[in-house]
């Protein structure tokens, strides 16, 4: 975690903050998850605690595969977040608050200046805590990419599409292709097509029965009553 002298105070907090545990004050109640922080009191609050922060500043903590993120509107009211590279989710663009843990080996590619990951040939850094230790390291002052924000509401759809599971999507931004090389929605395209031509061969042979005349009951019985007669020869001359 990113601890520094030079942060401020509602930063240095905010990169080590455990978010989305269950709030102790309202343990009772239901969607009591600690999303939300509180830049004045540099605390976390679950949406039961708003009342005592409504003329406070609130950014919304949104989650994705256990890793913290934020919107990048809201961050880039409070810090210089160029060269960070932003994902989309929902439609917002988000950025990772810290590192990720790292399985693969260092690429040749485009790598984040701090902690090596693979980033899209435009950005510098995969996450806010790996520009701020960047700029630490090499500029040492950190007040010119601080912004003064005296206001910072939560959005208004926080609370109904903001919340991000670990099976929310998330995709960075520019155009994606699987391994395959096609698009990432070809997939599911092509299992919709799958289950259109599977229902219509299925309502044509419903179609078919309906309209084909059934077999009359007394063709079956003869049918089913039919027996073998004893062979005759045919007659000598």
């Amino acid at each position: 975690m990113l601890v520094s002298s030079h942060l401020p105070r509602w930063l240095e907090v905010l990169f080590t903050e455990k978010f989305f545990n269950g709030c102790i004050i309202h343990e009772e109640e239901r969607k009591n998850e600690k999303n939300i922080y509180c830049l004045d009191c540099c605390t976390s609050l679950c949406p039961h605690c708003l009342s005592l922060h409504g003329s406070h500043r609130l950014l919304q903590i949104r989650r994705y595969v256990y890793q913290d993120v934020i919107r990048l509107d809201d961050a880039a009211k409070l810090v210089d977040c160029d060269y960070v590279q932003p994902y989309i989710n929902n439609g917002a663009k988000v950025i990772f608050l810290n590192q990720r843990p790292q399985s693969r080996t260092r690429s040749s590619g485009n790598i984040c200046s701090t902690c090596d990951r693979s980033l899209q040939d435009s950005y510098l850094f995969c996450c806010l805590s790996c520009k701020i230790d960047y700029l630490i390291r090499i500029e040492g002052s950190l007040s010119k990419f601080f912004f003064e924000c005296v206001f910072l509401p939560l959005p208004e759809s926080s609370f109904e599409n903001g919340l991000m599971t670990p099976d929310s999507i998330l995709e960075p931004v520019g155009p994606t292709r699987t391994s395959s090389g096609s698009d990432g929605y070809g997939g599911a395209l092509a299992s919709c097509d799958t289950i259109k031509i599977v229902k219509k061969k299925r309502s044509s042979i419903t179609a078919c029965r309906s309209v084909c005349s059934p077999v009359p009951e007394m063709s079956v019985g003869l049918m089913n009553n039919r027996r073998k007669k004893t062979p005759q020869r045919a007659p000598l001359y």
